[in-house]
């Protein structure tokens, strides 16, 4: 039983794996309930953050790009494109906010950084270089408690909950993010990939992840 249990752990510890994945992308082939990258931090506590990455996509119905969850609360922190053309929904705390006429062409590579202060509530999005209006979403509470984060799938429960009609086909990459609101000079250094300061959350050059079924780490291809 003991050598079992060894066992077990060493396959478990094998799939997790820290990366620099500079000049990778995450491949997202398939429609699933399963298929899905895990991303680990030991913070666990969010007063402020900010969120960017990079994706390509030429899927029309809703999907999850990013999911956050804590013991507490399974929508924490969600990047969330919905059915209506060209919006996308930002959620902190189980509560949301829609931006609106965005524009997201299919089957092109798209930039995006969100930015979320707890303190005032006040959310705002940057996509491929430019910033849309800033919009309250939930103030007065940091995101707290053990997190995990998930790319390809949207979280309905602590870990899991997946509905494969919500998850992603595409490719990520340049994923980053950080414990505070960064300024829009370094969100712009971000956006030209130029000396801006990595993710103290999650850095692409040096990113600690595990995955779950059939997504590939490939080279990007611009």
């Amino acid at each position: 039983m003991e050598k079992l249990l060894v066992v077990m752990v060493m396959l478990a510890s094998c799939c997790a794996e820290t990366r620099d994945l500079s000049g990778k992308v995450l491949v997202f082939p398939r429609e699933t309930s399963k298929d899905h990258v895990k991303l680990m931090t030991p913070k666990t506590s969010f007063s402020a953050v900010t969120v960017c990455l990079r994706f390509l996509t030429d899927l029309t119905r809703n999907y999850g790009l990013f999911s956050l969850a804590t013991p507490a609360i399974s929508n924490d922190l969600v990047l969330f494109k919905i059915n209506t053309d060209n919006v996308m929904r930002f959620i902190a705390r189980d509560s949301s906010a829609d931006f609106l006429s965005l524009s997201f062409p299919p089957n092109s590579w798209h930039t995006m950084c969100s930015t979320w202060n707890s303190e005032n509530g006040v959310a705002q999005l940057w996509v491929d270089g430019k910033p849309t209006v800033k919009r309250f979403v939930h103030s007065g509470q940091p995101i707290s408690g053990k997190p995990i984060t998930i790319l390809g799938q949207e979280q309905d429960t602590y870990g899991g909950g997946f509905d494969a009609t919500q998850s992603f086909i595409g490719m990520i990459s340049r994923l980053h993010m950080w414990d505070y609101v960064i300024s829009p000079n370094e969100i712009q250094r971000y956006e030209e990939d130029s000396n801006f300061t990595p993710g103290n959350v999650f850095n692409w050059r040096a990113l600690d992840f595990e995955i779950t079924g059939n997504i590939l780490v490939e080279d990007e291809v611009m």
